[in-house]
């Protein structure tokens, strides 16, 4: 996979932070939680789809990868790996969380060109987001917020590649067909 000039420096600035983390460096650390905060924080909060969770979560994303820092083996796959934590933190919550049989995931297909040309509001972005499973939308937040690669996805959900093409797919579908439809003003009131 070629790689533009500014994502070798982003991956070369990474490697030598991790290094610098894992040398016990205080303000690398500093420098880490500055860089990757929001972006965890967005990841985060959209996958669990709960503001009042995020908090939480993040902490103990947070918590993970300090305690993890020494034994990150390649340093040069640091973005990875933060995310790869994160993901871990989630489904270690939403495990909790969806106890209960799951619902069966609705099977619509999006071409990525059409997610690309629209111009849709923030609200209706994240309305799309909320509706689609976890899997799903994780998939389209590491994909198309945070620019992940499909191999980098594929190591942050320890899944094969086919899986995330295939999860990629199933959410542009599922977030098309919610987009499609009429947005009403208000929600129902009914809770998931």
């Amino acid at each position: 996979m070629n790689r533009s000039p500014e994502q070798h420096k982003r991956e070369q600035d990474d490697e030598l932070l991790a290094i610098r983390c894992q040398l016990g460096e205080r303000a690398a650390f500093d420098e880490l939680i500055e860089r990757y905060a929001g972006r965890l924080r967005g990841y985060v909060r959209r996958v669990a789809n709960s503001e009042s969770e995020a908090d939480d979560l993040v902490q103990d994303t947070w918590l993970r990868i300090l305690r993890g820092m020494p034994g990150l083996r390649d340093p040069a796959r640091l973005r990875s790996w933060l995310f790869g934590i994160a993901h871990r933190v989630l489904i270690d919550r939403l495990r909790l969380r969806y106890a209960e049989p799951a619902h069966a995931p609705i099977e619509v297909l999006v071409d990525e060109a059409d997610l690309q040309d629209e111009h849709l509001r923030q609200d209706q972005v994240e309305h799309g987001l909320a509706a689609l499973a976890p899997p799903e939308r994780e998939a389209v937040v590491l994909f198309y917020l945070e620019q992940l690669s499909l191999a980098e996805m594929a190591e942050v959900a320890a899944v094969p590649v086919g899986t995330v093409k295939s999860r990629l797919h199933r959410a542009r579908t599922q977030l098309r067909a919610v987009l499609e439809r009429p947005h009403s003003t208000k929600d129902t009131g009914e809770k998931a």
